[in-house]
């Protein structure tokens, strides 16, 4: 069973810990996953997802060693709000995909090797829940490797697109991405730690397969020039109204995808 520290950080993997922000919500679930990276015995850390601008819980983070890096998942503002705090508490650069969000940091680039907290890192752009989305590949976590993943891949429920930003055809292309990585350790953004990268991903695509038919059969139903909202309340008419916003969404990157004839 895994153990609460004084910093509040619950160790995820080998090579991790997690420290849960206080914001949970219908969209965040019980709230963001924040993780500091670091191999044993080093002397310093990185810092995934600072979170939201909580005080206790960045002092918690900064509390776990010396912040050599910290890194972004992607724009949304339950992981990045707290970024530019946490680097004034810290003195460390912030690094993200899209140069809005990095603090005294250069862009991250696709499949750039990072090596800090005595940890190699690949960063893997995993553009579809948005279009800066990445995700953190640490290779020599445990026996099969781990990732974070941010809202790419959840550890519980699946993701929302966050169109027109996040699109379909950019989200299967990163699902088959993953898939190549095995079954790997996954440390989402949200939610529970998964074990199985691998079949999680083969779980997200019959999922999107499936609601794609779902999509079809009510744009037969509705009409071709079917409006989003008209699909949602076939597709998704059981989902509680204050998640319908990312219901909606979400049916709008399915038709522009069924739409481009992909």
């Amino acid at each position: 069973m895994p153990t609460l520290s004084e910093s509040g950080l619950v160790r995820s993997s080998d090579l991790t810990r997690v420290r849960l922000a206080p914001n949970p919500g219908p969209m965040s679930l019980d709230g963001t996953n924040s993780y500091v990276v670091a191999a044993p015995g080093s002397g310093s850390t990185v810092v995934v997802d600072p979170g939201p601008q909580d005080e206790e819980h960045l002092r918690g983070l900064a509390a776990a060693g010396v912040v050599e890096l910290v890194l972004i998942t992607h724009r949304h503002a339950d992981h990045t709000e707290a970024s530019r705090r946490f680097a004034e508490l810290t003195g460390a650069p912030v690094r993200a995909f899209d140069p809005a969000f990095c603090v005294d940091g250069d862009p991250l680039a696709a499949d750039e090797l990072l090596f800090a907290g005595g940890v190699d890192i690949r960063v893997l752009a995993a553009p579809g829940h948005t279009s800066d989305s990445v995700c953190f590949w640490l290779p020599d976590d445990g026996a099969n490797g781990s990732i974070l993943t941010g809202d790419t891949i959840l550890g519980r429920g699946t993701t929302v697109l966050d169109y027109p930003d996040g699109t379909l055809g950019d989200y299967l292309a990163t699902l088959d991405r993953l898939s190549e990585l095995g079954p790997a350790t996954v440390l989402p953004g949200h939610g529970p730690v998964q074990p199985d990268l691998s079949s999680l991903v083969l779980t997200y695509r019959d999922h999107r397969e499936e609601r794609l038919e779902q999509i079809r059969a009510a744009v037969e139903t509705v009409g071709p020039d079917a409006r989003a909202a008209e699909v949602a309340d076939l597709v998704y008419s059981d989902v509680p109204a204050n998640v319908r916003a990312a219901a909606e969404l979400s049916v709008a990157a399915q038709l522009a995808y069924l739409r481009s004839g992909s």
